[in-house]
C-alpha cells in the first residue's frame, strides 16, 4: 500500500485549532461536514460556540475523537472530550508549548527583552570560550 502525503483528514471527530477570528487560538471539534469549504464545529469545553466554519480559518491537529457520530449533541461531546482528554494531550504537545511561548514573548516589556539579550550574550560567550578550550586540547 502506498502511503499518501496527507496524514490529517477532515473527518467528524477531528480536533481543530482556530487560527482566525474572535476564537483564534482555541480548540474545537468537527461535528459535521457541510461541504468542501466548511464544517460545523463545536468546542463546549473551550468556549467555542457551534457554528459553520471555513477550513481555511482552522488548522487540523493530529488528535481525533474516535467513533463520534455526526451532529452529536453538546452534552455527549463534552463527555467524549473528557473521556479522551483531548485538551490535556494538546497542552502537552510541542505545538501548544510553542504557541504559549509566543504569547509570553509578545507580552515582554522593553526591559525584559533587554535582559534576554544580555543573557543570550553571556551564554554565547560561555559557549565560545568552552569551544576554544576544547579546540586547544
Amino acid at each position: 500500500m502506498v502511503q499518501g502525503t496527507f496524514k490529517r483528514q477532515v473527518e467528524v471527530g477531528r480536533v481543530v485549532l482556530i487560527n482566525y477570528g474572535p476564537d483564534a487560538g482555541k480548540l474545537a471539534v468537527i461535528v459535521d461536514i457541510i461541504d468542501h469549504n466548511r464544517a460545523l464545529i463545536d468546542g463546549p469545553t473551550t468556549g467555542v460556540t457551534r457554528q459553520a466554519f471555513a477550513y481555511r480559518r482552522m488548522v487540523l491537529t493530529s488528535l481525533v475523537i474516535k467513533d463520534l457520530p455526526r451532529n452529536v449533541g453538546q452534552s455527549a461531546l463534552v463527555k467524549a472530550l473528557e473521556k479522551s482528554q483531548v485538551v490535556a494531550s494538546f497542552e502537552k504537545s510541542a505545538w501548544a508549548k510553542k504557541l504559549e511561548q509566543r504569547k509570553v514573548r509578545a507580552s515582554l516589556t522593553d526591559f525584559d527583552r533587554f535582559k534576554v539579550s544580555k543573557l543570550k550574550n553571556k551564554r554565547r560567550f560561555a559557549v565560545a570560550s568552552a569551544c576554544k578550550v576544547a579546540k586547544k586540547q
